[in-house]
């Protein structure tokens, strides 16, 4: 929805030592998507020591929970991603007897994810965001000039002013389902809309800003942002809030803002379930539960500057996170949002066939 932990973080968490109860959990998440010491308190309040492991697309994660046997207890897929996992049979059904924080979560919330996963039985929100553009506002208007359309996709894919942004670098998600929607909506079409010459013609949009586009990376554009290395990057709201955050500490003059697109953008869930074959489903549930917990949530909210699903935790959540209008939008901001579509098989054929041809410019 995504993100790289620090290696001091991840350090500390490979070297924990065994607790005494003996009892393990093997989590994957997306990199830089949880609090500096969310795992760190659960050990120390449950005894289950847990390995902790990171993927920056769901892509990866997707092959592994179709693969099997992955020895992971908790995972963190999309909604639309876990939808169609779901359908593969890769998940366990939730004992709702065992989360009693299930109380804490926005019933709105859960409801919307009750398009992906009826009845919420596989899955509960951890954090949502939206898809939109980060941008170094003085990079961007030194080559745009002040009117510069930050509000707006054509500041990335209108190719003239992709072209003016080449040399301090464009870099766009390397998420196929997320970008040429968004391309679609740009050019009028329905960004859910599963018709291939729909999808051809957003991939030629694509292709025709290729030149200009440094790199397609899912995590390396928060750091860029924040050092003033790229100057524009289509990402995830939160990761771009990091960038802001890391920037405004460095002190070096860099300035980073995000955009929802005045046309719309993508708004998307990401979510805990089990894999079917975790082998410690009860560990799985206690650390689902435990991120339930309305102050867990709030300090995770607080840490990655992403939106929760969590109605509890609200009054915890930092004033100035709550009221910023990229991470909470208000109600007209929100009547643009789409949500993700759950391609078919012969779809996500097409879509990746055509990003590979984006992403090599061939």
């Amino acid at each position: 929805m995504k993100k790289i932990l620090s290696l001091a973080v991840l350090a500390a968490l490979s070297t924990t030592p065994v607790l005494a109860s003996g009892k393990t959990l093997n989590i994957y998440n997306w990199s830089d998507y949880i609090a500096e010491d969310t795992i760190k308190k659960f050990e120390e309040k449950t005894g289950i020591k847990v390995t902790y492991d990171v993927y920056d697309s769901n892509e990866v994660l997707e092959a592994k929970m179709l693969a099997g046997s992955s020895g992971y207890d908790v995972v963190v897929p999309t909604a639309d991603f876990l939808q169609r996992q779901i359908a593969a049979g890769v998940y366990a059904k939730l004992d709702k007897s065992k989360l009693p924080n299930l109380k804490n979560m926005d019933s709105g919330l859960m409801k919307a994810l009750g398009n992906f996963d009826p009845g919420n039985e596989y899955a509960v929100i951890y954090l949502w965001g939206t898809t939109g553009i980060g941008y170094n506002t003085k990079a961007v208007a030194k080559r745009l000039g002040d009117n510069a359309p930050t509000d707006s996709w054509a500041l990335v894919f209108d190719p003239a002013n992709a072209a003016k942004l080449k040399d301090c670098g464009i870099s766009l998600l390397d998420a196929p389902t997320e970008v040429i929607p968004a391309a679609m909506n740009y050019l009028g079409l329905d960004p859910r809309s599963t018709k291939k010459e729909d999808f051809e013609k957003a991939a030629a949009l694509l292709t025709k800003i290729r030149p200009f586009v440094r790199y397609f990376h899912s995590s390396q554009y928060i750091s860029d942002l924040a050092n003033g290395d790229i100057c524009v990057s289509v990402g995830w709201s939160g990761d771009v809030f990091q960038a802001r955050d890391r920037a405004d500490e460095a002190k070096k003059g860099v300035e980073i803002g995000y955009s929802i697109p005045k046309e719309g953008a993508l708004q998307w869930f990401d979510t805990l379930a089990i894999p079917v074959d975790s082998k410690h489903k009860d560990e799985a549930l206690a650390f689902i539960n435990f991120v339930m917990d309305a102050q867990i949530t709030a300090d995770i909210t607080n840490y990655v500057w992403y939106a929760n699903g969590n109605a509890a935790s609200l009054p915890m959540v930092e004033q100035d996170i709550k009221d910023d209008a990229g991470i909470f939008p208000p109600d007209e901001v929100k009547a643009k949002l789409w949500g993700a579509k759950v391609y078919k098989k012969r779809t996500d054929r097409v879509i990746t066939r055509l990003w590979t041809k984006v992403k090599t410019g061939k």
